[in-house]
């Protein structure tokens, strides 16, 4: 998804949004493109529609994706997923949901506050009163948990 951010994040925030992320769900021989925008006003319908317009003509010319799929842009909601390293320095404090593509001491699955980053290339969370040190490269998927 990477090369997929870095060629729709130029277009996305030349319109004055954030790209917050890039997703592909693949299912059997359809897939979903998911991509998340944000900025400070929210984001409405209309933003979502004008965001698909623009990245839908670069997705034609370039065609980086083979098999049949639907776009989805969408804001990051209350849940919001975290992508980027700096993202988790953005939200220390915060309450997240982190699981990992490869167990640590026992367990891919984290939930607590978001304790800090260190060199980049650690994810700090504190789970009830333990903190562990997560490799970022290690991280498959995570989410702020809203507070309800």
């Amino acid at each position: 998804m990477r090369d997929l951010t870095e060629m729709f994040e130029p277009v996305v925030e030349s319109m004055g949004y954030e790209l917050v992320g890039v997703e592909f769900i693949a299912a059997g021989n359809h897939g979903t493109l998911r991509v998340y925008i944000d900025r400070e006003q929210g984001v409405s319908l209309d933003d979502c529609a004008a965001i698909s317009h623009q990245l839908s003509g670069i997705l034609d010319v370039e065609e980086p994706i083979t098999q049949a799929y639907d776009l989805e842009i969408s804001s990051p909601g209350i849940d919001r997923p975290l992508f980027k390293i700096g993202d988790f320095e953005r939200y220390c404090g915060k309450t997240a949901k982190l699981k990992l593509a490869v167990g640590l001491q026992g367990r891919k699955n984290f939930k607590g506050r978001l304790a800090g980053v260190t060199d980049s290339k650690w994810v700090s969370i504190e789970v009830d009163g333990e903190q562990f040190d997560l490799p970022y490269a290690d991280i498959a998927k995570a989410n702020l948990v809203g507070d309800i």
